[in-house]
This record gives C-alpha cells, sequence and structure tokens, in this order.
C-alpha cells in the first residue's frame, strides 16, 4: 500500500514506457537499472507476458551507474529503441560504465552521436527526474515497487501477485 501521506500514484501517461498491451489490470514497476532485484521482477514480467508500465526509480546511493543506464535507455528510446537497451540492460548488471554502454548503442545500430547527446540531455535527465519523483511521492522507498490496480508491493512480489497479471 502506498506510504502514510502519500500522493496519488500518477496514472498512465501518454509518454510511458509500456511493455506490451494489458487488459483491465494495470501494472505501474518502479525500478533500477543496478538492482538485481529489479532485474528479477523484470525477467518475471516477462515470463508472465504481463503488460506493465516502466518508470525510473535509480537509486544512486546504492547503485552508483543506476542514472546512467536510465539515461541510456531513455536515449534509446528517442531513437524507438527503449525496450531493446532495458533488457540489455538488465541482461547485463555488471557492466554499465560508459563503454560497454556506447557498446550497446551500437549494437542496437543506434545512432552514437545522437545517443550520447541525448543520454547528456537536459529533457533525458528531466524524464528521469520525473518518473523518480512521482515514485517518492507515491511512497516507494525501495526497488522494485510494482504497483497493481494501485496497490504497491515492494521487493520482488510473490506468486499470487504475479498470477494476477496473466
Amino acid at each position: 500500500m502506498s506510504g502514510l501521506g502519500s500522493a496519488p500514484l500518477p496514472p498512465p501517461a501518454t509518454d510511458d514506457h509500456v511493455s506490451a498491451a494489458f487488459g483491465d489490470t494495470v501494472a505501474i514497476v518502479y525500478a533500477d537499472y543496478e538492482c538485481p532485484f529489479c532485474a528479477r521482477l523484470d525477467l518475471a514480467l516477462r515470463d508472465a507476458r504481463a503488460g506493465w508500465i516502466f518508470r525510473h526509480f535509480p537509486v544512486k546511493s546504492r547503485h552508483p551507474r543506476a542514472w546512467a543506464a536510465a539515461g541510456a535507455a531513455e536515449a534509446a528510446g528517442l531513437q524507438g529503441r527503449f525496450w531493446e537497451m532495458h533488457a540489455s540492460l538488465y541482461a547485463d548488471q555488471g557492466r554499465l560504465e560508459d563503454p560497454h554502454l556506447w557498446a550497446r548503442a551500437e549494437a542496437l545500430g543506434l545512432d552514437l552521436e545522437r545517443f550520447e547527446e541525448d543520454r547528456r540531455s537536459d529533457a533525458v535527465r528531466d524524464r528521469i527526474k520525473r518518473d523518480f519523483t512521482s515514485g517518492v511521492r507515491a511512497g516507494v522507498v525501495t526497488t522494485p515497487t510494482l504497483f497493481l490496480d494501485g496497490v504497491a508491493h515492494p521487493g520482488v512480489p510473490d506468486d499470487d501477485v504475479l498470477a494476477r497479471l496473466r
């Protein structure tokens, strides 16, 4: 459940990253690309073939490369490849330094100059900050946090919660 005194969870927005079409059940995930538990949840969601909305929640104090990884995902998204970069980042969380981000962008066929410019842009920084701030206001305190029909499930949700996504 949302934290005491939390603001309502922002509803799905037109510029949210939506994994696939979903029905009446709306899942929103706040996660960080350096968090191993977030990678486990991402895999569980893909295995469930569930649709969900991904929002950035980079926890710099615990995951120093999470912000850079979020910027890489957003920059890839500006070239239509958000979900491909998203999957690549979770597939190899041990390599999130700049040379590895550039190699991923190159492997995805992105314009590297544009990628580099975009990932460091004010627009990308503001997007990540907006997601993070909305999470804080909604009571997110840990990654991952899955909101299912507006109810927060911090950490990796149990099988009963995941079954509701199928």
